[in-house]
């Protein structure tokens, strides 16, 4: 019995560990610093909310660049511990050239091919890839760009951010899927907004998850008390490019739809010029526009000014003439420092990992800081800024005299474009006579609220090519595809997200490269390192056993 007391000592740990290694059971412990292969609460709540099977199909299976195997192996344990949560969460991988399915297949199901040199055996070829994946939850389907698109960085940059983002991206679209009812998001139509043709692909991006669409006054004239009720249906309000004055009942209702816990998303010009304008006269009279909204804004500790902010060193181009020959016309794309570029460089799960955002002749916001109101900047110009009064002129002969101030025009220190706004929300007219024509006032939001202010109303606008919108962030002339669309998907994202999703976009997870030269250096020592080591320890423990088992016996 004591024998047997001793042996168990040892029988059972070696059962365990036998049990491990077979899979029986199995537990991973995170050890780096960044928490790379822990999940979030907030994923796995998201996980755990899937009732019915879910199915993942990734097409990143096949022979191609190692750099794609390590964004495959991420994805592949990312989907295990999704499993693990919830087993009605089943994925597999699919090589689409091995299977044969045909690209017009893949594109009609919305993944774009990717062509990227390979070099196998010394030989240099191309392979086509489709890194996408797709989400099956009852009757739905969608599918989900693996690789972000983000201009002016190498591949590997590119693919480890996408790594960074694959967390999100899955748990985002999850939750997009098999969400019972979509959130509404209405667009206001009253002050001479954007048209229709203009918004198009920003309408088209809202409706991929939410359901949207114009909300016009019951009057057809301006907002009432009437159309609060309508209104409060809506988790969010969009206003693109206001040109009419509000009244004071209008800012009431807009004030007391933010009380009842609405989101806003505000772009705002406060000066009008018109790059169409601009190209057919070569020059322009910009001057201010008052919407009357000063005061309201001021309530949530930000103000729209009126000079118009010139960057000088990030900037987009616009494509002009610049001179003919034989008749010809010759173009040239030149900067353009009334056209700022938003780079992340907050690092705001609103603009990380996006392209440039380009703002069309924006002005700046003062951010005054208001009790209980968390005030982050979205973007903001570099240091070589100046600022143009208005009203003043503006024209394109200024391109060539980039280094010289223009009339009414001074440096200033960097300006910011947009800002996004939470917390506990108070109302503009809580103290005012405006409140007693509404029953039912709130002077204050019952929790906390969101609101982002953009100082530029041309953001969310697409441009036209016979009669066809491109999509929203395109440049034409330029051929540049921009961040706006992104960008504004993160706003309403970031506004309408309960479960605080997006947060996981700030995800930072450190790109641990090996040394390549060390590595062709030491090979052959590796290699017979790995050769040995292993028949070395054999050689031991033999040696050990059978010196026990002499000095047991030999007795």
């Amino acid at each position: 019995k004591i024998r047997m007391k001793q042996n168990l000592k040892y029988i059972i740990p070696a059962i365990l560990l036998l049990l491990g290694i077979f899979g029986v059971f199995s537990h991973r412990f995170d050890l780096t610093a960044e928490k790379r292969y822990t999940l979030s609460d907030d994923t796995i709540a998201t996980l755990k909310s899937v009732k019915e099977p879910l199915t993942i199909d990734v097409y990143l299976e096949g022979d191609f660049p190692a750099n794609f195997k390590q964004l495959q192996n991420e994805t592949k344990f990312l989907l295990e511990e999704f499993r693990k949560v919830n087993p009605k969460i089943d994925y597999k991988f699919i090589d689409p050239i091995a299977t044969k399915m045909s690209q017009d297949t893949l594109m009609a199901m919305g993944m774009q091919p990717s062509m990227l040199p390979y070099t196998k055996d010394g030989k240099e070829t191309k392979v086509i890839l489709f890194p996408y994946a797709t989400l099956k939850f009852k009757k739905y389907g969608t599918s989900i760009p693996l690789v972000i698109s983000q201009a002016n960085i190498d591949l590997t940059e590119q693919l480890n951010k996408s790594a960074e983002n694959l967390e999100y991206n899955f748990a985002s679209n999850i939750k997009s899927i098999i969400a019972e009812e979509r959130k509404n998001v209405g667009v206001l139509v009253n002050q001479d907004e954007l048209r229709p043709d203009e918004f198009r692909g920003f309408m088209d991006m809202i409706l991929e998850n939410y359901n949207a669409g114009p909300f016009i006054p019951e009057n057809k004239k301006s907002l009432t008390i009437n159309d609060l009720p309508r209104l409060i249906q809506m988790q969010a309000v969009v206003i693109a490019k206001p040109r009419k004055p509000f009244s004071d009942e209008e800012k009431v209702v807009l004030d007391q739809y933010i009380m009842n816990g609405g989101k806003t998303l505000w772009m705002i010009d406060a000066v009008n010029a018109e790059m169409d304008t601009l190209m057919t006269k070569r020059k322009l009279m910009a001057y201010p526009i008052d919407i009357n909204m000063t005061d309201f804004f001021f309530n949530y500790g930000v103000r729209i000014n009126a000079p118009l902010v010139k960057d000088f060193q990030k900037s987009a181009l616009i494509r002009v003439e610049a001179g003919e020959v034989s008749g010809n016309p010759i173009y040239k794309s030149l900067i353009w420092p009334y056209y700022p570029i938003g780079i992340n460089e907050n690092k705001n799960p609103i603009s990380r990992n996006i392209n440039p955002v380009k703002f069309e002749f924006p002005t700046s916001i003062d951010t005054l800081g208001r009790k209980n109101i968390k005030t982050n900047v979205l973007f903001e110009s570099s240091s070589r800024t100046t600022l143009k009064s208005v009203p003043n002129y503006v024209e394109l002969s200024e391109m060539a005299n980039l280094d010289s101030l223009t009339t009414m025009e001074k440096p200033s220190t960097p300006k910011i474009f947009a800002v996004s706004l939470e917390g506990k929300f108070t109302s503009a007219y809580a103290n005012r006579s405006e409140k007693n024509g509404f029953p039912n006032f709130k002077n204050e939001v019952a929790g906390k609220n969101k609101m982002i202010v953009i100082s530029d109303g041309d953001v969310g606008r697409n441009q036209m090519m016979k009669g066809q919108n491109l999509p929203l962030g395109a440049d034409l002339l330029t051929d540049q595809l921009y961040g706006n669309e992104q960008f504004l998907r993160n706003c309403l994202d970031w506004l309408l997200d309960d479960s605080n999703l997006i947060e996981l976009r700030n995800r930072n997870i450190e790109s641990r490269l090996l040394d390549r030269r060390r590595i062709d250096e030491e090979k052959t020592n590796w290699q017979w390192f790995n050769l040995l080591t292993p028949l070395a320890i054999l050689g031991i423990l033999g040696g050990v056993f059978f010196w026990l088992r002499k000095k047991k016996f030999g007795q």
